[in-house]
């Protein structure tokens, strides 16, 4: 029994040693990033998703949406933003497939200062308006200027 517990026992203990260095996240999401090619600059940029339509809250409207970005987003992300139209799909209760309609916001955040409290005031700011949470990804990209 002292056997069959000591081999299991070791293998674990490497295993939990090898894996406590990913325990510790990168000081940032551009360190992940290769090198850009020449004559581009690495910047991290956001991805809003903003769910658009999750009963029992309405739909939500262009015209709602964009009161919003002029009203919150814009104001804190004055250099320029995009907004696209998107959607999902996913399996819900019952194995059913639910389609979303979304709007996704993508900004080239500035490189240093608060822009994580300006996403998540966004963030914030959105839950409490239309009752729906946002997803976001914020991720290092190359741009050529």
């Amino acid at each position: 029994m002292i056997r069959l517990v000591c081999a299991v026992a070791a293998p674990l203990a490497a295993a939990a040693a090898l894996l406590a260095g990913c325990a510790t996240p990168p000081r940032d999401v551009a360190d992940l990033a290769p090198a850009c090619p020449a004559g581009e600059s690495r910047v991290r940029t956001a991805q809003l998703y903003f769910s658009g339509a999750r009963p029992p809250a309405p739909a939500l409207t262009d015209a709602a949406f964009t009161r919003f970005v002029d009203r919150e987003i814009t104001p804190r992300f004055p250099h320029g933003l995009t907004v696209l139209d998107g959607g999902g799909a996913w399996r819900g209760d019952e194995n059913r497939l639910i389609r979303e309609a979304a709007k996704v916001v993508q900004i080239i955040l500035p490189p240093s200062g608060d822009a994580p409290q300006r996403v998540a005031a966004v963030r914030a700011a959105y839950r409490r308006e239309f009752a729906r949470d946002t997803v976001l990804v914020i991720q290092a990209s190359c741009v050529p200027f």
